[in-house]
């Protein structure tokens, strides 16, 4: 009797694994695992094969899952509030906020309600993430033992910043929740931050669109860029009898191409400033011990949701209730000079889910306008182009009709009518760039309004908030090399969107350069061989520029002196803010921080005259953050783009001397759309995330030089470079 349980409990993964799959799930499982393909090249990059499309979404997942797991979970943690069950208090606040503005109840709605078609994608999303599990009981998921088919509708857009809050900090729903809500106006209280304008997390892109007159082969181009934290997508190919056949990036833990292409056209996503949320100030009022707010002269009474949230502590797991409160705007996020502030916005929802996908699958013109047409994604830009040699860029995709005569950046009047949404725009009514004459549109999360030069849209047809952003230097340094390019080929597209200018540096040097001829003797006399290094500096960052070391140091405590901005919109007036920074800081201090700069470097390197790449460095430690100065790592020419650098490498000093990178370029694709599409891609260190596997690292030299790698889009040219052939689960 006990020989015949261990046999069943060693040998069954039907009984270990009841509480992942039932037998009727592993047996759906096991069959699409039968219809799946997947090939590895030689680069580690899944190409997808299946007769229908969940098949392929299952061989999807089940793929993502064998990269990166971790990252499939850590992202759905993330998208349904539960990240302190991993992180404990210090992600309390965060998921409070998340569950406060998508509801999950809502989303397992949507599933039941979905259509059978779609229905099939999500089940084949869960499954293929669930069949890996029940195949690989080594993997101990932190939190998740399995995945829900409506996981997948609270994570309905790719981007890196997909959750809109209005302008809202995350400290001041913690406040506002600290005492149950009903602490109306908290004082925030935590010690003061710099601004870490260059330090920030990278969650800009550059996409360009080259017309035929100005390419080589007569066909459009694309350029896709995407700045993200390093390895935050992996590159995948899918492919299915059912008209799916498309190439790109794909989040982790999502089933549909966030950037990429197909035979016949191709999509780039940036992130947009389009004003697509909005914060309404309600005025409250308590009456018998309840909450109500004044709408058009009457009361409505606050409704409530209980939050339960679980935090790990030590070696246990406690859980917090925090009642939620709502307005018919949405979930209050927290509280200003005595009003509640709601947050209206579209984070979550079927339809934007579903537009991903059918532009994943669009293979014309019309099909990708369709998709868009649904207009629910709430945080990108998009810029396009075609076999017929269209080159697109719609600014925004959901944006919110509104009164104009209301201030929307700022809370708005919550207690009138005049200020609720009037509908969606229609895709046709959104700032739009279509063939523009200049051949050229470049969007780098910057004012659309200079986007194809002298072909741009004029801003005083469009109301404010379509586009209230401002210019930033990255926006600059694209217009100045592609507004005379011509006869373009991949490889030169690519030498264009690697250009290494620093555009801030034109505004930040020249008052730095003033202070110190009109500095005294004494301090000229110490910075003097610094000055003449900057002085002859191309403003180009290289390897082997020590100019690039100073410029890069020195501005980075500059931008430290700039002020938060007062909101999301001022934030992106980048360039009008740092030319003032420059103006108005006092000599002294410039030339203090110059000082600062090289009494730094003297004390970490022996000496100020750093070469950049001696201290700027690509490592990729195992654990993917832990960098030592005394491993291997390879020097990096390039900077983050906050100075206006197209390319991105974003690195900092973690308890190291040299600068790691950790943000920045991450999934980069040129596309060529002529009768047989041309593609090459790159991306950063390599596809897996496995020390030992030589697909760790194989691209990190690429793409630290700009060389990319050619992608094997036809079956035929897969089989020439396969590294693996298997079915899920073999």
């Amino acid at each position: 009797m006990k020989i015949s349980l261990i046999f069943i409990l060693l040998f069954s993964p039907f009984i270990v694994f009841s509480q992942i799959f039932n037998l009727q799930e592993i047996k759906r499982a096991e069959a699409l695992a039968k219809a799946v393909t997947i090939i590895r090249d030689d680069y580690g990059v899944p190409h997808i094969y299946g007769k229908t499309d969940a098949d392929v979404v299952f061989g999807l997942m089940y793929s993502q899952c064998e990269d990166n797991f971790k990252g499939v979970e850590r992202n759905y943690l993330y998208q349904l509030g539960r990240q302190a069950e991993v992180d404990g208090e210090s992600s309390l606040a965060i998921d409070i906020q998340l569950q406060l503005i998508a509801d999950s109840a809502d989303a397992i709605r949507d599933y039941k309600a979905s259509a059978p078609a779609f229905k099939k994608l999500l089940d084949a999303f869960a499954d293929g993430i669930n069949y890996y599990l029940y195949k690989h009981p080594e993997v101990k998921p932190k939190v998740f033992k399995r995945f829900e088919p409506w996981y997948a509708l609270m994570f309905t857009d790719g981007s890196v910043a997909a959750t809109e809050t209005g302008g809202i900090k995350l400290d001041e729903t913690k406040a506002f929740y600290a005492d149950g809500g009903e602490k109306i106006g908290a004082v925030i209280n935590h010690p003061g931050k710099a601004y870490e304008f260059v330090n920030e997390r990278e969650t800009g892109s550059n996409g360009f669109a080259i017309s035929p007159s100005r390419s080589a082969s007569g066909h459009a181009l694309l350029y896709i860029n995407p700045h993200v934290p390093f390895y935050f997508r992996s590159e995948v190919e899918l492919v299915s009898e059912e008209g799916l056949h498309a190439y790109g990036a794909v989040t982790w833990g999502q089933f549909f191409i966030y950037q990429g292409f197909n035979p016949h056209l191709g999509w780039m996503h940036t992130s947009s400033y389009a004003d697509v949320a909005d914060l309404y100030a309600e005025k409250m009022v308590k009456k018998d011990g309840k909450w109500y707010y004044e709408y058009d002269g009457a009361l409505k009474p606050v409704t409530t949701r209980k939050l339960v949230i679980n935090i790990k502590k030590g070696g246990k797991t406690e859980q917090k209730t925090v009642v939620a409160y709502y307005t018919h705007h949405g979930p209050v996020l927290g509280s200003r000079d005595g009003r509640w502030l709601a947050l209206k916005a579209n984070n979550r929802s079927y339809n934007a889910l579903l537009e991903s996908w059918q532009i994943t699958k669009a293979n014309n013109l019309a099909e990708y306008k369709k998709a868009m047409d649904l207009v629910s994604n709430a945080t990108n830009s998009t810029v396009y182009a075609d076999d017929k040699g269209n080159t697109i860029f719609w600014y925004g995709n959901f944006i919110p009709k509104r009164n104009p005569k209301y201030d929307f950046s700022l809370p708005v009047d919550g207690s009138t009518s005049a200020t609720e949404w009037q509908g969606v725009h229609p895709l046709k009514e959104i700032v739009t760039i279509t063939n523009p004459a200049s051949g050229w549109i470049q969007n780098c999360n910057s004012t659309p309004f200079t986007g194809a030069g002298a072909s741009s849209p004029d801003k005083n047809k469009y109301p404010v908030y379509m586009a209230p952003d401002g210019e930033n230097y990255r926006a600059i340094t694209a217009i100045n090399v592609l507004k005379d390019a011509n006869n373009l080929t991949l490889d030169g597209l690519i030498a264009k969107g690697y250009d290494h200018y620093l555009a801030a540096f034109d505004d930040l040097l020249p008052p730095l350069f003033k202070a110190y001829n009109e500095a005294p003797d004494s301090v000229k006399a110490s910075l003097a061989q610094p000055i003449k290094v900057l002085q002859a500096w191309d403003r180009r960052t290289a390897v082997n520029s020590v100019a690039s070391s100073l410029a890069i140091e020195w501005g980075t405590l500059m931008l430290k002196l700039l002020p938060p901005p007062k909101t999301d919109q001022e934030s992106t007036f980048i360039t009008q803010r740092i030319k003032a920074l420059a103006q108005q800081t006092p000599h002294n201090q410039q030339l203090a921080l110059l000082t600062a700069v090289i009494q730094n470097l003297q004390s970490r390197f022996g000496t100020w005259e750093v070469k950049w790449g001696d201290m700027n460095r690509y490592q990729r430690p195992a654990d993917g953050i832990t960098f030592d100065d005394n491993l291997p790592s390879i020097p990096v020419g390039a900077t983050g783009s906050g100075f206006g650098q197209l390319p991105s490498f974003q690195s900092r000093t973690v308890n190291t001397n040299k600068r790691y990178g950790y943000s920045g370029n991450s999934f980069l694709a040129v596309v060529e759309f002529g009768p047989k599409v041309k593609a090459k891609s790159i991306m950063t260190g390599g596809q897996s995330f496995d020390p030992q596997s030589k697909n760790f690292s194989d691209q990190a030299q690429g793409i630290i030089d700009g060389k990319f790698k050619d992608v094997w889009f036809y079956k035929e040219d897969v089989l020439k470079h396969v590294q693996k052939t298997y079915h899920p689960g073999q």
